[in-house]
């Protein structure tokens, strides 16, 4: 059982995290669905070892899972982690991010499988 120093340190670290302009951000773009680092690629303009490493640290704390498909990874919100109520009050702050997806859809870049 975590004492409460351990749980304001779990929720510092949370915050911490989403302090990033791009992991909070990335964290919109999955609030509804879930997305391939080739398409955050082109969202944000960047190379795919940048978005891989913010990845990495949403899924090391937890707050991001991967679903993989193929040969493709993608991912989504982790809505068990035991901060995501917070996670979720917070993008209620950040403007949504769908006319990205949408643009990626409008230039054929959406990944789809089955």
């Amino acid at each position: 059982m975590q004492t409460s120093l351990e749980k304001v340190s779990d929720v510092s670290q949370t915050l911490k995290l989403l302090g990033d302009k791009t992991r909070l951000t990335m964290m919109k773009l999955l609030e509804h669905q879930e997305c391939c680092v080739c398409e955050l690629v082109e969202v944000f303009k960047t190379s795919q070892p940048s978005i891989s490493q913010h990845l990495r640290k949403l899924k090391d704390a937890g707050l991001v899972k991967e679903n993989r498909r193929g040969q493709w990874i993608f991912y989504s919100n982790n809505r068990d982690n035991s901060h995501y109520n917070l996670i979720e009050e917070l993008l209620q702050f950040v403007p949504s991010q769908n006319h990205e997806l949408t643009e990626l859809e409008r230039k054929g870049l959406r990944i789809t499988c089955n």
